[in-house]
């Protein structure tokens, strides 16, 4: 059996095509708390069409337009959502012990986009050349370098930092999301304690 037939018989078993969009949850995901990482989703989708749409004008634009200061403020304001409801999802799973029954890889993948995702907004916010971005930038960099890493992590040379920002770093998270994404779809979304102890309803 070839690489490729045995990638492919590994995902029809993980993830069948029929339940790749299910019409149907448990009962208990009609909970709130299971919203928190859609929100963090919509929140992403936001962010990256409003940073496209930055990354195409330039400073220049969303200094001095008034489309274009509403467009940042746009995307400040996604940025604020998404770590608000991700911070929100990470403490429910972490309540629920949402690495249980075999889901420790979706923890994980999840805690790993969250670090990303600060390392993107760090770069997002001393790429947006104003005194508060310089101010820091030049703040980070004494700490950066305190640890060794200013020699390929220069916090001051504005075309990496941004290069970072509106390449690198997003694709990273896109990637780790749709890797947590993936993995909540093989594994199925985390059941509450009492049911998991009652054992009214297996495990998918």
């Amino acid at each position: 059996m070839s690489l490729t037939q045995r990638l492919q018989r590994r995902l029809s078993e993980d993830l069948p095509y029929d339940e790749l969009l299910p019409h149907e949850q448990p009962a208990y995901v009609h909970s709130y708390v299971y919203l928190f990482g859609i929100a963090t989703v919509a929140s992403f989708l936001v962010l990256f069409v409003t940073g496209v749409i930055l990354s195409a004008f330039g400073p220049q634009w969303w200094h001095f337009s008034n489309v274009g200061h509403f467009m940042n403020s746009l995307h400040f304001w996604s940025v604020q959502a998404f770590f608000f409801f991700m911070v929100l999802h990470l403490w429910t799973t972490f309540f629920q012990g949402a690495w249980r029954d075999g889901r420790g890889l979706t923890w994980v993948a999840g805690m790993v986009t969250f670090v990303a995702s600060i390392l993107t907004a760090f770069t997002g916010y001393i790429s947006q050349q104003n005194f508060d971005s310089q101010w820091i930038a030049v703040q980070g960099k004494d700490a950066i370098d305190s640890v060794g890493a200013g020699a390929f992590f220069n916090v001051l040379n504005f075309g990496q930092m941004y290069g970072y920002h509106v390449v690198i770093l997003p694709l990273l998270v896109a990637l780790l999301m749709g890797t947590h994404l993936l993995l909540v779809r093989i594994r199925g979304v985390v059941k509450p304690y009492s049911l998991a102890e009652s054992g009214n309803e297996a495990n998918r």
